[in-house]
């Protein structure tokens, strides 16, 4: 049980650390903008991913 809580409260450290970087950093999260509900794309560079669904779909 010792080493759950331990685990735990390491995890809640590491989560609200990163929650700070993105809040301070004032930067959009990198990673893929295609999104699971196709939302729209707050990249500043769509990535190739979101270029061929635009493609595929006449958006461009």
């Amino acid at each position: 049980m010792n080493y759950f809580i331990v685990t735990f409260v390491f995890m809640l450290i590491v989560v609200g650390i990163m929650a700070i970087g993105v809040i301070f950093g004032k930067r959009a999260i990198k990673g893929s903008c295609g999104g699971a509900n196709n939302a729209d794309c707050v990249c500043v560079e769509k990535c190739d991913k979101r270029k061929k669904m635009e493609a595929e779909r006449g958006l461009s």
